[in-house]
């Protein structure tokens, strides 16, 4: 059984003794020092918070505690039911909600569940509030309502087209140019929210044919939920059989975006943001984000436009910040999570799609020529384990100096660029270990370049 406590909110494995896996006792605890810190820090004056949550077999369970919770901490409750993390970001502005929380453990396999904490505008606690609501559940700093100031609770199944609709107003969504291009596309939802709001989203974007593979919420997971290479080969092998455009793969709750060839090739989940800001650049001139552990493409595809690219700290709250700090027209993460703040300033897998559909239709080509127009990068991922006794800091501060005619940025970890690769080392928030990405030119470049740092850690250890 595993419970992890971070200042982005609380996951685990369902069941276990207090303190060991995610229960109804911890569930309790964190739900309402997230209450107590937005009683005191909210500016809107409703009252409301809003709570949605993926298929998991676990969220009836947990949503019933966190309602109750929250109704007993004085708030009024909007339950909008099995929704995506973007419907549940947006539903919170749209009700003029104080905060929201999504019930989702994101990628994690089908034993696991979480609570996402949102503030006012829709977007995740910032690092110092995260740390604060860790404080107060530890303290236990919080006091229910009396009987009189009890919250009240309402459902709402109206967010679902309320996103949709919010998606079609965007000025660069061309639904026409879409429907003329008569697309057929295939879906894996992976038994989660997806399944519900995906088909309804591409038969509204004028979307010819849709194939759908595991887009029941049973919450069964048919896979790994992450939307990998390797956890994908139903859809893969559905798109290899020709008769479809373009395949489109979501995570559970729908934040994360996978794309697949007419081949059943992939796309890369790195080109996924590139492709979609290629397209944004191309009408929309503007700054664009990413964080330091995604594809050096984004800067190249940004300067194409002689416009500003960013790096952030890994963290999606970070991009925002990042974002809003440099006037991004987009931006997001190199796993797939597009930020169109055209929208919200949240990743969303809806909007990924609609834009991508409209870029498709302008090129006109097959989605395996239109990733042949973007630089060819990849990225190798390895990790260095530690005793808890290392001083990691130490080590990267050594790393740091000894690369220092080179490129650095130290904002989280450190990432040394070089002309034709960069990587990138990162220690851990949760375990003994330092993270290392690297990106060049091929593969076997990227992993040449990641052990050769890693072998100049393990002689500084």
């Amino acid at each position: 059984m595993t419970l992890i406590k971070s200042i982005s909110g609380i996951r685990g494995t369902i069941g276990g003794p207090v303190g060991v896996g995610l229960n109804p006792l911890d569930i309790v605890k964190f739900t309402s020092a997230y209450a107590t810190l937005i009683r005191k820090t909210t500016s809107v004056k409703s009252n409301k918070i809003v709570v949605g949550r993926d298929a998991r077999i676990s969220g009836e369970m947990v949503k019933n505690v966190v309602c109750g919770t929250l109704m007993g901490m004085g708030f009024d409750v909007v339950n909008i039911g099995l929704a995506s993390t973007p419907t549940t970001e947006l539903a919170v502005t749209m009700e003029g909600a104080c905060g929201g929380i999504i019930l989702t453990a994101s990628h994690n396999p089908r034993q696991w569940n979480a609570l996402k904490l949102l503030n006012e505008r829709g977007e995740f606690l910032n690092a110092a509030e995260g740390q604060e609501v860790l404080r107060i559940a530890a303290a236990e700093e919080f006091t229910f309502a009396e009987v009189d100031q009890l919250g009240k609770y309402r459902e709402d199944a109206t967010y679902d087209q309320r996103h949709i609709d919010n998606v079609l107003a965007l000025k660069l969504v061309d639904v026409e140019a879409i429907r003329k291009a008569h697309f057929r596309v295939a879906l894996d939802c992976i038994n989660s929210v997806g399944g519900i709001i995906l088909p309804k989203l591409l038969e509204q974007l004028g979307v010819e044919h849709v194939d759908k593979l595991y887009c029941e919420p049973t919450g069964d997971f048919q896979h790994n939920p992450e939307p990998l290479e390797k956890n994908l080969g139903d859809i893969m092998g559905l798109m290899k059989k020709g008769g479809n455009d373009v395949a489109f793969v979501c995570d559970p709750d729908v934040d994360r975006l996978a794309i697949i060839c007419e081949d059943g090739t992939m796309y890369g989940e790195e080109y996924t943001l590139v492709t979609v800001a290629d397209y944004v650049l191309k009408h929309t001139p503007g700054n664009t984000c990413s964080n330091l552990s995604s594809t050096r493409a984004l800067r190249d595809v940004t300067r194409k436009y002689g416009q500003e690219y960013n790096a952030a700290a890994v963290g999606e709250v970070n991009v925002v910040t990042k974002m809003k700090a440099t006037h991004a027209v987009i931006g997001g993460e190199g796993n797939g999570g597009v930020i169109y703040p055209e929208s919200h300033y949240g990743r969303d897998a809806l909007v990924g799609i609609a834009l991508f559909l409209s870029h498709l239709a302008h090129e006109s080509k097959k989605v395996t020529k239109l990733r042949a127009t973007y630089p060819n990068y990849f990225i190798a991922k390895n990790r260095i384990d530690l005793t808890p006794e290392t001083d990691v800091d130490a080590i990267l501060a050594k790393v740091k100096e000894l690369y220092k005619n080179e490129e650095i940025n130290d904002i989280d970890g450190v990432k040394i660029d070089f002309p034709d690769k960069w990587v990138h080392l990162r220690k851990s928030n949760t375990e003994p270990i330092i993270r290392v990405y690297s990106e060049a030119s091929t593969m076997e470049a990227a992993d040449e370049l990641g052990k050769q740092i890693m072998d100049i850690v393990y002689s500084l250890i």
